[in-house]
Parts: structure tokens; C-alpha cells; sequence
């Protein structure tokens, strides 16, 4: 029944005067909305902010700028603060469900830029990963202490002093790139918290979500999203 109502409505994008900042919308129905975020936006509210969220954005622009509308978005998945990249969200309970019931099943992949050059160009990295008082995440070595996470990398490209990684996440922990790539002695650039000392001028966290493959809840359509090595990567990578 859900299906067949999605497919009968006819999607009207809200005016461009709506179009929320720091995000470069992507694709968008009536049932999803997939986004690329910048560096420096909270995904949803945290105690600390409650407003300049991508959730907060993406409400204000599907209600085309009309407050009472019933029009709504809802989030399915995470990207920390730090880092940018591709974020869905879905614009209904059953189009959320479908997507959080199948998300380990979806392609996801990211792009780091390293310190240091990789001795193997390709591998997985495993650990028990465990999250302390204050949410610091780090890997132990008993598995009743901690959640099993794997990561894959593949290195694509290196410099004296960097090297440009895709990562894919085989699991899905919290922090989990940051700390596997930290704990093989290749911390991600501009990581505050798992990262080189010697990160205090980098401008950002050098993590971003750059693909991402999926099955729409409704049409069941397959669907790629890929955005661009941010600039300041390249930048990086060329020093």
C-alpha cells in the first residue's frame, strides 16, 4: 500500500530560496533525501548544540519554508562533526526502517588522507572496540570487553609524508576509522582526538564519506552516490 500511494504523488521540489547552506543536496523524492555535508555540521542536535544541525537544515527546507507543514525528514544514519560526506535521510518511518534494516548491506565507502606511507598497499584492520566515560573509543584486547570491528583500506595514492586511503567499513562502531587507522600507526590528518601531534595548524579532519550505494525503500531502484576528493585533500597530498 505504502509503495503504490509513494508512486502515485507527484514530488515538487521546495524553491531554491530554501535550499539549506553547507549542504549540496544530491538527490531527492518523496521518500529520501541524500546530501553532502561540509566539515563543521552536526548530523543531528547533541547537548552542546541544538540548532545549526543538518537535521534542523533539511526540516526547514522540506517545509518550504511554511512551519505548520506536515512535511518532515528523519535520520537513518551518522557522520561525525568533523568530517563531511554523503548523508540520507528518509521522509517517513517506513522508508527509514527499510533503510536501517538493509544498511549493512549497502556499499559504503570513505576517503582519508594518512600520515605516513602504508607497508602493505591494501588489508583489513581488526580489533575490539570498547567506548569509555568520557566517549573515547579505543580497542582492547579481550572480546567481552568490546564489539568486533573490521576495517578494509586501499591505498590509491602517497606523497613523503601522506597517502591518500579509501576505506570501507565492515562493521559499524562508533569513531571506527579514526581509531584503526591511529592504531596501525597511519592517524587520519587533522584528528584532534587519535591523531599526529604535530596536527595543530590542520584546518579539518581529513575524513570524508565520498560513496555511497543503496537500494530506494519504495522502487527498490539500485543507487550510487559519489562527490568529489574535497580540495583540500589534493592540497595536502600535493605538499
Amino acid at each position: 500500500m505504502t509503495n503504490m500511494q509513494s508512486s502515485k504523488k507527484v514530488f515538487k521540489k521546495p524553491p531554491t530560496k530554501y535550499k539549506p547552506r553547507g549542504l549540496e543536496i544530491l538527490h531527492e523524492d518523496l521518500d529520501i533525501i541524500v546530501v553532502n555535508k561540509s566539515n563543521g555540521l552536526l548530523t543531528i542536535a547533541s547537548n552542546k548544540e541544538k540548532e545549526k544541525t543538518v537535521f534542523n537544515l533539511l526540516n526547514d527546507y522540506v517545509k518550504k519554508g511554511n512551519m505548520k507543514s506536515r512535511n518532515r525528514v528523519i535520520a537513518v544514519h551518522r557522520l561525525e562533526r568533523e568530517m563531511s560526506g554523503i548523508l540520507v535521510f528518509a521522509k517517513s518511518e517506513a522508508a527509514k526502517n527499510f533503510l536501517i534494516e538493509n544498511w549493512s548491506n549497502f556499499d559504503r565507502k570513505y576517503i582519508a588522507i594518512t600520515h605516513g606511507i602504508f607497508e602493505k598497499p591494501e588489508g583489513t584492520i581488526s580489533s575490539y572496540l570498547k567506548e569509555n566515560s568520557i566517549f573515547r573509543v579505543y580497542s582492547v584486547q579481550k572480546s567481552e570487553e568490546g564489539t568486533l570491528s573490521k576495517t578494509t583500506y586501499k591505498v590509491l595514492k602517497s606523497s613523503s609524508k601522506f597517502s591518500l586511503v579509501e576505506i570501507k567499513l565492515r562493521t559499524n562502531h562508533k569513531k571506527q576509522i579514526r581509531v584503526h587507522c591511529a592504531d596501525i600507526g597511519h592517524p587520519i590528518v587533522g584528528d584532534k582526538i587519535y591523531g599526529d601531534k604535530s596536527d595543530k595548524g590542520s584546518t579539518r579532519l581529513a575524513l570524508h564519506a565520498n560513496s555511497l550505494s543503496i537500494l530506494h525503500p519504495f522502487s527498490k531502484e539500485k543507487m550510487k552516490f559519489v562527490t568529489p576528493i574535497p580540495l583540500f585533500f589534493k592540497t595536502l597530498l600535493s605538499k
